[in-house]
């Protein structure tokens, strides 16, 4: 994927393209992919870099929604397992089984966890997932070492889906460019341009790292700009009424000591109206996730200290070692974008399914959702767009699709570096070429060198952020550490893009404040100290 290469191709084009996609998240993404599997000749353009937002902050999980169960959504969640299936089968060198153990502290929650979780299991009906069971509290504490004795009675295990979201995402970028697509980082759209019928056929952009500004042509335009999808609507028209209520979610990330083992944990029930997870992922544990709605979006989002307070003071609960403040190596806080959809101010109750509009003057705007859907709300969107805009396209082949770097076979993601899935032997001729490429930058971290270099010629990757947030994932799992490397990655990218040194000191100013939004300040409220008094603790067990 060469950049300059993709710019000429919109320079160049004569002709409407069949579809633009606004937004380079996993729905933008989705949607170009699923139209360049279909031979249409479509553009992708976002505004900053690939998965930037939301799709780079997820819990991590490719699942059916335990609690939309529980709110009785048994369509959502049968879908949702279905597409988890599809995800894994399409993409096995990224999403791998993960259990989970729910805590319960008396013989009632486990029969109704069970019961709940047998239900869940059938509507998964024959995929390749782990089937729930009731775990005793023995089997409990084996499962997680990290949990604090004498809280449990037993638990329930039920299985779902992990995975990378954003190294996910940019193999479905890789994916739709080898079926023709074109899709682009760092070009911002600002105007949405009608014919004399007052039709949408153009978008003005603007090319974010030259300042050109450029008119493209298209015989449909999709609006996946996610959180920002209300803005794309009001540059089409500006008197529409927003669809969104936007709430955020906040993740700690804690070394790997506070929660050892190979199993999750969940919690059904917290104050706040969702559930807690304790995941263990990249050698490192995500606790998650708050919901806080916010009256404003942004592309940083920053997690407030309440939310901070509360999963500390949540994990504290159920750890034997409870973290705090000073132990958190990470941050990282994702907005979703909530359809409205009823008359509740808390932003758990809204609906968390997508929603496709289409607009008077022919803007097709798709929202809602979540990581695991996006295959199925591509298809929807495009069966949508195609019939509209009458559209010459090939039947929807994405339930078979292997994304980029399918192994073949499904990976053992416990092997080093499996996220890479196909392209790491071609990673390993690159070493062996030049064996400098070979060195460990963080003795904390998986990166290498190597990992660098592949980004900037193979991905797209055009800022030091994009290498350690996205490409790798240094930032969401350690700021000191990738603080600690980041005039190497800068140097790296400056030699293979060939720029000098003022390009590497901006670069190191702006992953600067960048690393602010995902630092914990230490002299924050710690979690309190536990107490044997189950009335005294921050939540009850489910």
């Amino acid at each position: 994927m060469n950049r300059d290469a993709l710019l000429d191709r919109i320079r160049n084009r004569t002709t409407p393209w069949d579809l633009i996609v606004i937004g380079g998240g996993a729905t933008g993404v989705g949607v170009a992919m699923d139209a360049a599997t279909r031979n249409l000749d479509v553009l992708l353009l976002e505004q900053s870099d690939f998965g930037k937002g939301t799709s780079s902050r997820s819990t991590k999980l490719v699942h059916g929604g335990v609690r939309y169960l529980r709110q009785g959504n048994i369509t959502l969640v049968r879908d949702a397992l279905h597409e988890r299936s599809l995800l894994r089968k399409n993409a096995p060198h990224l999403v791998h089984d993960l259990p989970f153990l729910i805590p319960c502290r008396n013989l009632w929650q486990r029969f109704f966890y069970g019961v709940g979780l047998k239900l869940y299991d059938l509507l998964a009906w024959s995929d390749t997932f782990g089937k729930a069971r009731n775990v005793s509290a023995k089997e409990s504490l084996r499962q997680i070492p990290a949990l604090q004795r004498g809280i449990v009675s037993g638990g329930v295990i039920y299985h779902d889906g992990q995975f990378d979201d954003t190294r996910l995402l940019i193999n479905m970028v890789q994916t739709a460019h080898e079926h023709g697509g074109c899709l682009l980082n760092y070009v911002a759209v600002d105007g949405l341009l009608h014919d004399p019928t007052h039709r949408i056929d153009r978008v003005r952009a603007i090319d974010q790292e030259t300042g050109e500004t450029l008119e493209i042509r298209s015989k449909a335009i999709v609006n996946a700009a996610g959180p920002f999808c209300d803005a794309v609507r009001q540059m089409d028209d500006p008197a529409c009424k927003p669809m969104l209520a936007a709430s955020q979610g906040a993740h700690l990330v804690l070394p790997r000591k506070f929660f050892s083992g190979d199993t999750a944990m969940m919690v059904p029930k917290t104050p706040d109206g969702r559930v807690l997870f304790i995941i263990p992922w990249h050698d490192h544990a995500i606790v998650g996730t708050t919901d806080t709605p916010i009256d404003e979006v942004t592309l940083e989002p920053v997690a407030q200290q309440s939310e901070i307070n509360f999963l500390l003071e949540l994990s504290a609960a159920y750890l034997e070692q409870p973290p705090t403040a000073a132990d958190v190596l990470s941050v990282f806080t994702g907005i979703r974008p909530l359809v409205k959809g009823d008359k509740s101010s808390r932003t758990a109750s809204l609906s968390r399914d997508h929603v496709i509009r289409v607009s008077g003057s022919g803007l097709t705007t798709i929202t809602g959702g979540k990581w695991t859907t996006v295959r199925k709300m591509a298809e929807d969107c495009l069966d949508r767009v195609i019939k509209d805009a009458n559209l010459d396209a090939g039947p929807c082949a994405t339930k078979t699709l292997p994304i980029h770097g399918h192994a073949g076979s499904p990976s053992d993601h416990t092997v080093p570096r499996s996220f890479y899935g196909s392209d790491l032997a071609a990673m390993e001729k690159l070493v062996a070429a030049s064996p400098e490429l070979a060195k460990p930058l963080h003795p904390s971290l998986s990166i290498r060198a190597v990992d660098v270099v592949w980004a900037v010629r193979h991905e797209m990757a055009r800022t030091v952020e994009d290498v350690l947030a996205r490409r790798t994932r240094c930032l969401f799992l350690d700021t000191k550490a990738t603080q600690e490397i980041s005039g190497e990655a800068a140097r790296l990218m400056a030699e293979e893009l060939r720029y000098e040194q003022p390009w590497i000191q901006d670069q190191l100013s702006l992953l600067q404040s960048t690393l602010s939004h995902f630092q914990v300040n230490p002299s924050i409220k710690a979690a309190p100290t536990r107490s044997t008094s189950p009335v005294s603790r921050p939540t009850e067990l489910p």
